[in-house]
């Protein structure tokens, strides 16, 4: 198990490498490794989520769990510089790249730290939560950010996660309505949901 991406530090040898791609018509270059998710390319349901976000209707940062080596962290600081992004992995080779894809790319509003899930972030009353969240780590670690992500939203804070329907996604939205008591399918593609729960107290 120790050669997972979800793992505090995959034993695999390091094998850099880099790709470029435009997400949201932005055009960005990310460094990635052997021993992080999707390390060749952005992952399908990062993407759909991305291009599905909309922006929280109240001040404050926003938190991107499970951020892997950056691109959902990058894009969402890129998108809404009024806001600071604060990204957060297990994973300390991909908060590594994070945080040098965070130069990289020029960003200046946001920052990658080592977490375990919500456990690791001190912070509290965000504006909004944004996870493609670890499956394969198991999913009482996805519902635990679920629940978690609730404490550590702001009142009208928003929490987003996109799931594959084979992951689960049904019974995540469930998980959502009975946390939030309330949770929608912004999108359906290819078999991935983007949900999304709105904290209204």
């Amino acid at each position: 198990m120790s050669g997972h991406y979800y793992t505090n530090n995959p034993q695999k040898e390091s094998n850099p490498f880099r790709f470029q791609t435009t997400i949201n018509s932005y055009n960005l270059i990310f460094q990635t490794d052997d021993g992080v998710f999707s390390k060749k390319q952005i992952d399908y349901g990062t993407r759909v989520l991305l291009e599905h976000f909309d922006p929280p209707e109240i001040d404050g940062d926003l938190l991107d769990v499970g951020c892997g080596y950056g691109p959902i962290g990058i894009v969402l600081a890129k998108s809404y510089e009024n806001h600071k992004v604060v990204m957060v992995d297990i994973n300390e080779r991909a908060v590594h790249l994070s945080n040098q894809n965070i130069l990289m790319n020029k960003v200046n509003n946001a920052v990658a730290h080592v977490g375990d899930g919500l456990s690791g972030v001190k912070q509290e009353g965000f504006a909004s939560i944004v996870t493609n969240p670890p499956f394969r780590a198991g999913k009482d670690i996805v519902v635990n950010i679920i629940e978690e992500g609730c404490e550590k939203l702001k009142k009208d804070g928003d929490f987003w996660l996109v799931a594959q329907k084979k992951q689960g996604a049904p019974s995540l939205k469930k998980k959502m309505e009975e946390v939030f008591g309330n949770a929608e399918v912004v999108k359906r593609d290819k078999g991935y949901y983007v949900l999304k729960s709105k904290k209204i107290d």
